[in-house]
């Protein structure tokens, strides 16, 4: 299955600038490990070193945060979206 993986503004640079890619995967995990093989500079950020998802990336099929769904094992169809949205940490701003 091919699915449209949308790649936020601060992990373009590791993928040639590029806004979205078609990836095939029968799994989320499929795709994102699709991902980080065509660009390699890319899977640091995305992987921790034991192959598994950093806790502060989150996944989104359809719109629909994958820790509510089969996680890594979320099933792809065909025409299927996937976004990537990096956690961003703040702090408090004193005055």
């Amino acid at each position: 299955m091919a699915a449209t993986i949308y790649i936020p503004t601060p992990l373009r640079s590791y993928t040639g600038n590029q806004e979205s890619l078609e990836l095939e995967g029968n799994t989320v995990g499929e795709v994102l490990k699709n991902l980080a093989q065509q660009y390699g500079d890319l899977k640091k950020h995305l992987f921790d070193e034991e192959g598994k998802l950093r806790n502060f990336v989150n996944i989104y099929v359809n719109d629909e945060d994958i820790r509510y769904l089969d996680h890594e094992d979320t099933p792809i169809k065909d025409k299927d979206t996937i976004s990537i949205v990096p956690s961003i940490a703040g702090g408090l701003i004193s005055s």
